[in-house]
């Protein structure tokens, strides 16, 4: 039986044709309304850039295609195109058959799964060479508009390549927590007047955190991202196992509270992606890069500025992220730290000259790419942490500079505030010894900023 082009094919329906197709999205295996396992394909060639879908059912999940990567090549013998709304092709068990083949990255012409019935022709080496061919100059998906966290933008709508760690449905609306080894860019924030009025600023968006069990699944290096959707997915039931890569297509992402939030509309899709996805091993291999350097386990955007706001008494002392301190197995502990200051309380000047006297503490809002945390300079550190007891003018200079509010030049206020990195070193203690960590605090200690 001939091979043809997917556009030839759709010629003649309810007709057995022979298709040589690359893979362009993979669905996820899922019970039919019967007895069967069901798994649906997209496939694409010179003749259908857009392509067409391919159904396939199965006695159990093994006969099924198990597609190591978008981009792969498929051989189909025996298939139906059938209409049903628009074209697709079927997939019969009975008599159907299929070969799964590497993509445009390998040279290995013999397929690493056929199922029973397949029986390879003499023109499958040259018609898969052509079809790698035509990969390589027109891959699958939409790279052109693929982001990974790092490189996320606003009022922009994109590809995400990530994992999913945790799924969470509150009243209709999901919740993904997703992840992909690097950080999400540090936000800026609308500048004000004076330090006066940045007081409080949100650790989490809507919703509570994930249980302290949940964080602990987590990794403890990059960004976990919160991607919210109104309404249901069909991956959903298998994203909730926690051990899946996914592309999510046309996704939007923006800041609330200089916090990353990304969204999926009506026209997003989720695509289940293997391990041996070519884009998912790109990730890991850059994230095995990162945590194996220990100065590369630090903020990304920190690499590109030097911290010099701040002494430390744990000078020699490792680097750990927030996400680390948060999932320790003890409450009690200390460490350092490289983050900035969102958000502080009190920081009016008449104040903070009480801080130095002991009458109070300041509570700091602290944030790196894992996590934010409030962290407090009590009131018998408050004359070390400003480096002395200052004037109020000095104390609102300091303060600024912990904030990231510049100075007014000639062309008037600034716009924006952009929070430089500061180490710090922190100590993790309780409130209450029957709940420990429900009434875990932060103390800063051994820090004082600089002139």
């Amino acid at each position: 039986m001939c091979t043809f082009p997917i556009a030839d094919a759709l010629k003649a329906p309810s007709a057995r044709v022979c298709l040589f197709a690359a893979i362009s999205e993979i669905g996820a295996t899922v019970r039919s309304r019967g007895t069967d396992f069901t798994l649906t394909l997209r496939i694409a060639d010179q003749s259908r850039p857009a392509g067409i879908s391919v159904t396939f059912f199965a006695d159990n999940t093994a006969l099924l295609p198990c597609v190591k990567s978008g981009g792969d090549v498929i051989s189909l013998h025996n298939v139906v195109i059938t209409m049903h709304g628009e074209f697709f092709v079927t997939f019969n068990k009975k008599f159907s058959s299929f070969a799964l083949f590497e993509g445009k990255e390998s040279t290995k012409c013999s397929p690493y799964q056929t199922s029973m019935k397949y029986h390879g022709s003499k023109h499958d080496n040259e018609l898969l060479n052509q079809m790698r061919i035509w990969l390589t100059y027109n891959p699958p998906g939409m790279k052109d508009l693929e982001l990974q966290l790092r490189s996320l933008k606003t009022d922009a709508t994109f590809d995400l390549v990530c994992k999913v760690l945790h799924v969470h449905e509150n009243n209709g609306e999901w919740i993904f927590y997703v992840w992909d080894g690097t950080d999400t860019p540090a936000a800026e924030f609308q500048a004000i007047l004076d330090a006066e009025a940045v007081e409080s600023s949100p650790l989490h968006l809507e919703g509570a955190p994930p249980p302290w069990e949940v964080l602990c699944t987590m990794p403890c290096v990059g960004t976990v991202l919160r991607v919210f959707a109104n309404r249901f997915f069909k991956e959903v039931f298998h994203l909730q196992k926690n051990i899946y890569w996914v592309r999510f297509c046309n996704i939007t992402c923006k800041q609330e509270f200089g916090i990353w939030k990304g969204m999926l509309s009506p026209s997003s899709r989720i695509r289940l992606l293997s391990h041996e996805d070519a884009s998912v091993v790109d990730r890991l291999k850059i994230y095995d890069s990162r945590v194996a350097n220990q100065v590369h386990r630090q903020p990304m955007a920190s690499l590109l500025e030097a911290s010099n706001v701040s002494d430390v008494e744990y000078e020699t002392a490792g680097y750990t992220t927030l996400m680390e301190s948060l999932t320790h197995e003890q409450v009690t502990h200390k460490f350092k730290t490289l983050v900035r200051v969102v958000a502080a309380y009190p920081c009016r000047a008449s104040e903070l000259r009480l801080l130095l006297t002991g009458s109070f503490c300041l509570r700091l809002t602290l944030e790196d790419p894992t996590a934010r945390i409030h962290a407090y300079v009590h009131k018998d550190d408050g004359a070390k942490f400003f480096g002395g007891f200052l004037t109020a003018e000095a104390l609102i200079k300091k303060m600024n500079k912990l904030l990231g509010i510049p100075e007014e030049d000639e062309e008037g206020v600034p716009l924006i505030r952009n929070p430089p990195w500061i180490w710090f070193c922190l100590k993790s203690y309780r409130l209450d010894k029957n709940d420990p960590w429900g009434s875990r605090r932060y103390r800063v200690f051994g820090t004082e900023i600089r002139d």
